[in-house]
């Protein structure tokens, strides 16, 4: 999914609404509830279920709940439903992103109301593993689709002990979309690196100070990670249950927060905040000629800035090493199980069906306009041949197809993205606001994590 969840533009929620969403259990106390072995480990794989138990479990009537903001999902729904007519399932919007998360922790907490499945954003899955909350889908056949899905997605959804936690949907592999008729007007070409961004930046601004190449949204954890990722640098490292290396102000975060900085302070881009009124309006005014996205943000544009329809163009981002092109990635999500579900066959079944048949993702895919995660639908030659008129004809999913396969596999996320997401709004988004320091905002980012994990029980390196 593209804009939802913890990172969605607006602020995400601070520290006390975090420990009231979990139902004021601290991490300290899931970290130590977690910390024991026994048939309660989930590190622990447990028997693989056998075909017959499968078949029985698939033919005994069955109603499982599906929390999910997808809309018009019931049409996929109702392909695994044709399949397997004894098993109904309930579809329950239970909010987008964070409030949906919220209401989870709650039911988890109460010990009853959490559904059988749920869609969960690739960001959010360690918050919930840490707690023991998923369900591994290993025993369930999950292990055996690995190979269908992009190699960066599986790893997003794997575990250090190679629990598989959740069964990728949609994938977001950051690229750059471009207004052609603004760069052929000042004679800008497409920029192959950030230093050539940088510089294409001051020339457009200068030729015409209404203009910015693009804008760095101040209120954007999301893209930031995503430019992290893409840069090489590894902001979290986890480790079991408890040991997490913090290092959100390493040397390549500090060289993104100097250019990025530095282009802030001279003018020659925005750093207002997007999805607003006010940016929707820039971006069909051609206020910004460039918008740093993900491969959902083709048709999210087309649809947003429907005046600028034939100007634009998409590109990879400009790279730091252009020996070694690489992107990352900002939104997807993926279904995964409950571990409290009384019907972890039927539930594990779906997950793995909703994704993985090929009518229901090439559903997602034309219906929902997602960005396949499966490499069988992003070598199909009707999806990646599609050319958009609102870019000009250009074949806009072949090349995002291709950006896919430069993310990164190693990336992972912490155990608590909220916090992450609203002390980078507080400090690095803020910096960015005021045309600060950036650099300093990061050693601040990096000290308020540290202290908090420290709280929560976390063995902590780096800070």
């Amino acid at each position: 999914m593209p804009i939802s969840g913890s990172f969605a533009g607006s602020s995400s929620m601070n520290r006390r609404l975090f420990l009231t969403a979990t139902g004021a259990l601290s991490l300290s106390a899931a970290l130590s509830a977690c910390g024991g072995g026994g048939s309660d480990d989930s590190s622990a794989a447990a028997d693989p279920v056998g075909q017959a138990d499968i078949d029985k479990a698939m033919k005994t009537p069955t109603e499982l709940t599906f929390w999910t903001w997808v809309p018009n999902i019931a049409k996929e729904v109702a392909l695994f439903e044709k399949k397997y007519p004894a098993i109904k399932v309930k579809i329950v919007n239970a909010g987008q992103g964070t409030p949906q998360y919220t209401k989870l922790r709650t039911a988890l907490k109460a010990g009853s109301g959490a559904p059988d499945m749920v869609q969960i954003e690739y960001q959010a899955i360690p918050t919930f593993t840490i707690t023991n909350s998923l369900l591994d889908l290993r025993p369930y056949g999950a292990s055996a689709l690995k190979e269908q899905f992009v190699d960066w997605t599986w790893g997003q959804v794997s575990g250090s002990d190679g629990e598989v936690w959740a069964i990728p949907q949609d994938t977001g592999p950051m690229g750059m979309l471009y207004r052609k008729d603004i760069f052929d007007k000042h004679g800008i070409e497409v920029p192959g690196t950030w230093d050539e961004f940088a510089a294409a930046a001051r020339k457009l601004h200068k030729a015409d100070p209404e203009v910015f190449l693009t804008n760095l949204a101040a209120n954007q954890p999301a893209a930031w990670h995503g430019l992290q990722w893409q840069a090489g640098a590894k902001p979290y490292v986890t480790s079991g249950k408890s040991d997490i290396t913090i290092s959100v102000d390493d040397a390549v975060s500090r060289k993104l927060g100097e250019y990025w900085g530095g282009l802030a302070k001279e003018g020659v881009i925005g750093v207002e905040p997007d999805f607003t009124d006010a940016w929707y309006a820039a971006l069909n005014k051609g206020k910004y000629a460039t918008w740093i996205t993900a491969a959902w943000g083709p048709v999210f544009l087309s649809g947003s800035a429907k005046d600028t329809a034939g100007k634009w163009r998409a590109a990879p981002l400009p790279q730091w090493d252009t020996a070694k092109p690489s992107s990352g990635n900002w939104g997807g999500s993926t279904t995964a199980v409950i571990r409290s579900t009384k019907n972890p066959i039927a539930a594990a079944m779906f997950a793995q069906f909703l994704n993985t048949d090929p009518a229901s993702a090439r559903m997602f895919a034309t219906e929902q306009f997602f960005f396949p995660a499966t490499k069988s639908l992003l070598t199909d030659a009707e999806f990646v041949g599609e050319a958009s008129s609102f870019y000009g004809g250009q074949k806009v999913n072949q090349l995002f197809a291709d950006i896919g396969s430069t993310v990164n596999a190693s990336f992972q996320w912490p155990p608590f993205l909220d916090q992450a997401a609203t002390d980078w709004t507080e400090t690095v988004g803020k910096s960015l606001a005021d045309k600060t320091d950036p650099v300093r905002a990061l050693g601040t980012w990096q000290s308020r994590l540290t202290t908090y994990a420290k709280d929560q029980g976390f063995t902590v390196k780096g800070g």
